[in-house]
């Protein structure tokens, strides 16, 4: 894909605009900061908590995060050279502070590191100054810390747990690293990305399907662990299967396959996993040695039904990778923090929804007939009458054109710093055992 046109082309010329304001902003720049971090630290000292009690405040603030700008819009370029001169202007006067404490900091608490939380909230947009600067965790700092929660993909429930306060520490010299790394990423995007397309964030563990430049849908997902990761990619979504087979992959028959049937011969009659030969022909299980040092040559492929690692359906697309989208049996998993679990493959959560917009276009497949046909349990490939692009992307920081500035935890270890990777599933609780349960039925 050419490099010099759409939204890079786009960019230049937005940049080009903006130089005039920017280099005027920038004479000011220094004193503007200064003089609001003056305000925030001289700003008078509330009340207990209690006299700051807005309800709605709240809710208000996380929502605001929200928006049906897609990631790749033709301004994403020009609002992320704004991010990065904000930005700019705010290591210039010493960044923000961080925030220290022992004790958990949620609604109704009143502790010294309050008033840090709230000088950090301020500096970077997300409480606002007027809020003053006492010890009290009001509902004004629970809405701020949701609206930061929600810009860094984090649970917005307004409570400073273990990863929210990493996310808050990561100093701002880092994240203006990250912003510029991005910039340089979302400028190797075409602009021509089409009419209609399909964007997974492998970071952000969330897909967009785009039309006529607005979101459409957005769905959460999961996507490759570290040691398994989903590829960066562009191509085109040509089929949707309903009721699919499941074919295992080479390495998953190797790794993960061989092993199981070693300690449970009846594995694969459990889970409707036949075997076939090069002709087509099935092939007893019983017949093959599963202690040989190498997988039998055979293709294992699983009937469609309930217990089918892809359930309902499966989304293919051209690439050089074997990687695709598909539903899973194993809903509960998307509302884990952390959604990096399969072998690269893409999970999508609703996908009947996504299917759905994909088929809108071809004849004969209403939502009506989609659930109809998935019902009947039979194996039916549906050819798209118009291919639908695919992107799958690695963006760790943008922002949308109402300023809100986007991170998420550079999960591959690919932006440069250590301390953004901060989720990463190291360390953590996971799902027992060894086998990925993205791409293979217990």
């Amino acid at each position: 894909m050419s490099k010099k046109n759409g939204i890079d082309a786009f960019s230049r010329r937005a940049f080009l605009r903006s130089a005039a304001t920017f280099g005027a902003v920038a004479v000011a720049g220094a004193a503007s900061a200064q003089d609001a971090l003056n305000e925030i630290i001289n700003s008078p000292r509330r009340g207990s908590w209690d006299d700051q009690f807005d309800a709605k405040g709240a809710s208000r603030t996380a929502t605001t995060v929200v928006s049906n700008t897609p990631v790749f819009g033709p301004e994403t370029i020009a609002h992320v050279q704004q991010a990065i001169f904000d930005y700019q202007n705010i290591v210039s006067q010493g960044g923000w502070p961080s925030v220290q404490t022992s004790v958990k900091l949620e609604l109704g608490v009143t502790d010294p590191s309050v008033q840090q939380l709230r000088q950090r909230l301020m500096v970077s947009g997300d409480l606002p100054r007027s809020a003053g600067v006492s010890s009290s965790f009001d509902s004004y700092v629970e809405g701020a810390v949701k609206r930061f929660q929600a810009r860094h993909g984090l649970p917005a429930d307004g409570v400073i747990g273990e990863y929210t306060l990493k996310a808050i520490n990561v100093d701002a010299n880092t994240r203006l690293g990250q912003l510029q790394t991005n910039l340089v990423r979302l400028q190797s995007m075409s602009g021509g990305l089409g009419r209609r397309y399909v964007m997974v964030n492998i970071p952000a563990a969330y897909i967009e399907a785009v039309e006529n430049g607005r979101v459409a849908l957005r769905h959460t997902a999961i996507v490759g662990k570290i040691d398994r990761q989903s590829p960066i990619l562009n191509s085109k979504i040509y089929e949707v299967i309903l009721n699919p087979y499941w074919t295992a992959p080479r390495s998953i028959i190797q790794k993960d396959i061989m092993p199981l049937m070693r300690k449970d011969p009846t594995y694969l009659a459990r889970n409707s996993i036949r075997l076939f030969d090069g002709s087509g022909g099935e092939v007893s299980p019983e017949t093959v040695d599963w202690n040989a040092e190498k997988a039998p040559n055979l293709m294992f492929r699983q009937d469609p039904g309930k217990i089918n690692a892809m359930s309902s359906t499966k989304i293919n697309f051209h690439n050089e990778h074997q990687v695709y989208m598909h539903d899973t049996p194993q809903q509960g998993l998307f509302n884990k923090l952390m959604r990096f679990e399969s072998s690269g493959c893409v999970r999508v959560q609703n996908v009947r929804d996504l299917s759905t917009w994909l088929l809108k276009e071809t004849p004969g497949w209403s939502r009506q007939q989609i659930e109809a046909t998935i019902k009947t349990g039979v194996n039916t490939p549906i050819t798209l009458a118009e291919e639908v692009p695919v992107f799958f992307t690695y963006i760790t920081a943008w922002s949308a054109k109402d300023g809100v500035v986007q991170f998420r935890d550079d999960i591959y270890q690919r932006d440069g710093a250590t301390e953004l990777a901060l989720q990463t599933p190291y360390g953590v609780e996971q799902s027992p055992g060894s086998v990925d349960q993205d791409a293979l039925p217990q």
